[in-house]
């Protein structure tokens, strides 16, 4: 039965340079990742298409096209994909194959306005897809590339600074040396303890990332802990200051998205959380803003500044807030 459902023919799509264009590991889910080609802003995509008869057989076509394709996937709406971006070419008139033909393909200069992105709820891909088109069931092969979007380090990217307890109990101050960090930025602060009444366990600090996808009524809201860091073991004394350094370079982060295509966003909190002997959780959130910084800032194609955080900070629901 396989038989009857065989493609009759094999397309391989190769891309320019693959050799030398760097590579990104992407995560497909918990226990697959891949590697696709980087692309920029700007960047044209180009490569070559051989479509391949299988067993010297000849094919009956009605026209084969190559397409670069934009699309935004929401798996919450039942899979429903949005294209932002559609450029196609014809690479053959109706007519047949008995042979191997090879067909060149250039989409110049592409405009890739969003970076890619593979989320919870919700993927941004970008993707050449050949379609051999046949009276009975067309052909189609893809081929994903990724694309990076860079920023230009942020002119004005002030402190983070808060004063923070529970009345008669505990009472902090947290700073952080800046609101906007890039990729391998290291997250740079202290936490000084004015007032300890507490039994405190221990301190840790956690990076949040926060996915909306869809718009009110149908709002999805995704939180996932990327990194759980413990700054301080024991019960803190009054006058006590806790140094707080971070490097970001290590974990699996994206910059911060707002309103992608008026589908979705992804944003990230800095979560303060202590804990006492009775496993009681005392937290604060404050939101930063992570960017993407060319490894060569003169060299990037696109560099828009990055934009401006919130600057109020975020309480989370849970057992206790600190005010």
């Amino acid at each position: 039965m396989a038989y009857f459902f065989a493609t009759p023919v094999d397309i391989d799509i190769v891309l320019d340079n693959a050799d030398d264009r760097s590579m990104v590991d992407v995560k497909l889910d918990k226990n697959r990742r891949e590697k696709a080609p980087l692309y920029m802003d700007g960047e044209s995509v180009k490569g070559a298409v051989t479509v391949r008869p299988k067993d010297g057989k000849r094919l009956e076509h009605t026209g084969i096209k190559v397409q670069f394709i934009g699309t935004i996937e929401m798996f919450f709406d039942r899979g429903n994909h949005y294209e932002f971006l559609s450029l196609v070419q014809e690479l053959a008139a109706p007519g047949e194959l008995q042979h191997p033909q090879t067909f060149d393909f250039n989409f110049k200069n592409v405009e890739k306005q969003y970076e890619s992105y593979n989320g919870i709820n919700v993927k941004l891909r970008y993707f050449v897809r050949v379609t051999v088109s046949r009276r009975i069931a067309d052909v189609v092969r893809e081929k994903d590339i990724w694309v990076y979007s860079y920023r230009i380090p942020p002119e004005m990217n002030s402190s983070i600074k808060m004063d923070v307890g529970i009345e008669d109990c505990l009472h902090i101050e947290f700073e952080y040396s800046k609101s906007k960090y890039h990729l391998k930025d290291v997250i740079v602060g202290r936490i000084y303890f004015l007032l300890v009444r507490l039994k405190i366990k221990h301190m840790e600090l956690s990076i949040i990332r926060r996915e909306t996808t869809g718009a009110a009524p149908n709002q999805y809201n995704e939180s996932e802990t990327l990194v759980r860091f413990e700054i301080m073991d024991g019960s803190p004394s009054r006058g006590e200051t806790i140094p707080i350094r971070l490097f970001l370079g290590g974990f699996d982060l994206t910059p911060t998205f707002r309103d992608v295509n008026k589908k979705f966003s992804t944003r990230y909190y800095l979560s303060l959380v202590l804990i006492d002997e009775d496993a009681r959780r005392y937290f604060k959130q404050s939101e930063i803003i992570l960017y993407r910084q060319a490894p060569d800032p003169a060299g990037a194609q696109n560099q828009i500044m990055a934009s401006a955080p919130d600057n109020s900070s975020k309480i989370m629901p849970g057992v206790h807030s600190m005010q």
